[in-house]
């Protein structure tokens, strides 16, 4: 299957020679996107050291990988950029006006659970009620940025359209639709669907996250200033390993976990990253990313089971994918859990979500180096406890 453009195999060739050297230049272009994010921004990266830092390691770990591609380097490399400028651009806008650190995020809902298991049709559908509120994705993008920045993102997902056709069907990315708040996290397992940087995982799992969910607070606060005030719906994959430190940020958080057989999920992820690793290596191997999404898997819910058992019952729900896609009559129980009334608007809300999912993505486990004993023997635990959920 032809996973990305032709076009871009052969832009990629061309280019290639021109990022020889590239782990070299990693401290060029760091400085280089620190300028560039405080020219964007009129401010100064004073006392943001660490941040700048962190996004060092990512840029190196980019750099390492083997058969990086001049579209996956140049990807990065801007990446960094736009999170500097976003992060001076929330702290430039916190000390002008106070009044946005006292912008209360009261009980977000927040959406987890191991990715490919319906995570981004619940958000749209929670989202859906005139009390609650989801970030767009070019609010997560962009933020405090929102008319330039509501432009860039249309370009790059339309860029990202024609790099690689086969995506859309995989992922449904829209400027203006709710997304997963991994675009404002610096760190975590987004960035691994593209790319493997070597010794990132490993990095990525000690770090202490403290810090980058009070820049997801932060920025909420500065999407909300001066709006009415409305439920957040969060969600992404991503805080079924950080439980923790998201309670922490936002201790009156309820926490949606959304389940389906593992097996299945791991194999629809692997495809998913093998398609976007397509556009940034040409170095991937099928097996290497099964081998690392079944550890990741493993590591996730194992953290996410203990912060659980610290935490008071009420806090988790829990959410089959069978009643995302198919047994919908369940779904009007979980609004009133979550103390929302079910009516006609998220109905049509549902059925517009399921409409919108993307349709025709075909993916088999073994094309990964797996098969369903393995998987049920990493995640024994899993499915013992969470079985009905399946």
């Amino acid at each position: 299957m032809e996973r990305v453009a032709p076009w871009l195999r052969a832009v990629n060739t061309v280019l290639t020679p021109a990022i020889a050297g590239r782990r070299k230049k990693v401290d060029r272009l760091i400085e280089r996107a620190v300028r560039e994010a405080e020219d964007r921004t009129n401010s100064t990266a004073h006392g943001d050291d660490e941040f700048i830092e962190d996004m060092r390691v990512l840029l190196t770990g980019y750099a390492d990988v083997p058969g990086l591609t001049p579209m996956g380097w140049i990807g990065a490399s801007q990446e960094i950029t736009d999170r500097l400028a976003n992060h001076l651009r929330i702290r430039k806008l916190h000390a002008l006006d106070p009044d946005i650190a006292d912008q209360r995020i009261d009980r977000p809902i927040v959406i987890t659970g191991v990715p490919r298991t319906g995570t981004a049709v619940l958000q749209r559908l929670l989202a859906a009620p005139d009390a609650h509120r989801a970030p767009l994705l070019h609010e997560l993008l962009h933020p405090g940025d929102l008319e330039d920045g509501h432009r860039r993102t249309e370009r790059m997902v339309d860029a990202q359209r024609r790099a690689v056709p086969t995506f859309g069907g995989i992922y449904d990315m829209h400027p203006d639709k709710p997304d997963s708040c991994v675009w404002v996290l610096p760190h975590g397992i987004g960035h691994l669907v593209r790319v493997h940087p070597p010794g990132y995982v490993q990095w990525m799992l000690e770090r202490d996250y403290t810090a980058d969910y009070r820049y997801l607070k932060q920025t909420l606060q500065v999407l909300q200033h001066g709006r009415p005030r409305r439920r957040w719906v969060l969600r992404a994959p991503a805080h079924l390993w950080n439980l923790g430190a998201l309670m922490k940020t936002f201790p009156d958080a309820q926490i949606v976990w959304t389940h389906r057989d593992p097996a299945t999920a791991l194999a629809s992820l692997c495809s998913m990253t093998e398609t976007a690793t397509a556009l940034n290596t040409t170095d991937a191997d099928p097996r290497d990313i099964g081998r690392m999404w079944l550890g990741l898997f493993a590591t996730g819910i194992d953290r996410a089971r203990a912060e659980r058992a610290r935490l008071p019952a009420y806090t988790v729900l829990d959410v089959p994918y069978r009643h995302l896609t198919g047994q919908t009559e369940q779904l009007p129980a979980l609004f009133q859990r979550l103390g929302v009334q079910w009516g006609q608007s998220e109905q049509d809300a549902l059925d517009t979500a399921k409409a919108a999912r993307p349709h025709g993505h075909r993916y088999d486990l073994a094309r990964y180096g797996l098969g369903q004993a393995e998987v049920d023997h990493a995640l024994a635990d899993y499915k013992r406890i969470y079985g009905g959920f399946l």
